[in-house]
């Protein structure tokens, strides 16, 4: 529980809100393919990346002790990397693909530790600023995530952690977004209610309509020239 009163609350997703990478997924995933020998186009990569991400099952393990989320998670993310190449090889190329098993787990542990360093993201243009103008009207500030454990130690790295007063991760509630858990998770940390809170994300079912069935208002990112543009949207709520 929040231990000081908030004007009221406000919820940002992680990836592609407050944080983005510096490059496509799929140059990356082609990129570090290489150094192993396994030669792929970075747009295929993309293409097939983004339907495998989009179809896979909520990365949320509610039966599973803490202790054992991360190691759960990496294989979903596992899974992921695996059928994203599998569905870009063609037949008769060799060039395009893991020669055994083994050279994948490699390759996996190379892209996994790629793409959780700090290097290969970036702030938002214009967050630093949002989140201390926020932060100084006393708003309460969360991220709510579908990230997995390598969020909190990003979040250092990129500097974002001390202008954050909540986080809450799939692995803190056993469920994901659209799941509402999260969002409640969160505002009741910072004691706000519901109706004072709003959610600033980029997908259009796990943060504006699952903000909003859930009782939260909801800004699409995607709507605002710069992240700048946040206060005065959030000023025009009313929230008191």
């Amino acid at each position: 529980m929040a231990s000081r009163a908030y004007r009221g609350a406000v919820l940002f997703d992680a990836a592609g809100t407050l944080i983005e990478l510096i490059e496509p997924v799929g140059e990356t995933y082609a990129r570090v393919a290489r150094e192993f020998g396994v030669v792929q186009n970075a747009d295929r990569l993309d293409i097939a990346f983004r339907h495998v991400f989009a179809h896979a099952p909520a990365m949320a393990f509610p039966e599973v002790a803490a202790t054992e989320v991360p190691t759960h998670e990496r294989a979903w993310w596992h899974r992921c990397v695996q059928e994203t190449f599998a569905s870009c090889q063609t037949d008769g190329e060799t060039e395009d693909r893991f020669s055994t098993q083994q050279s994948f787990e490699h390759f996996f542990a190379a892209l996994f530790a790629a793409m959780g360093d700090a290097s290969a993201w970036r702030v938002v243009e214009g967050a630093f600023d949002v989140l201390r103008e926020l932060r100084g009207s006393g708003f309460g500030i969360a991220i709510v995530s579908n990230f997995d454990f390598r969020l909190p130690a990003l979040l250092d790295a990129l500097q974002i952690a001390p202008l954050i007063d909540v986080l809450v991760l799939p692995s803190d509630v056993g469920a994901a977004k659209p799941d509402p858990a999260l969002f409640e998770r969160a505002i009741a940390r910072l004691g706000v209610a519901p109706g004072n809170s709003v959610v600033v994300g980029d997908h259009p079912e796990q943060d504006i309509a699952a903000a909003r069935n859930a009782g939260l208002r909801a800004v699409d990112v995607g709507s605002l020239a710069t992240l700048g543009d946040l206060m005065k949207i959030i000023e025009e709520f009313g929230l008191h």
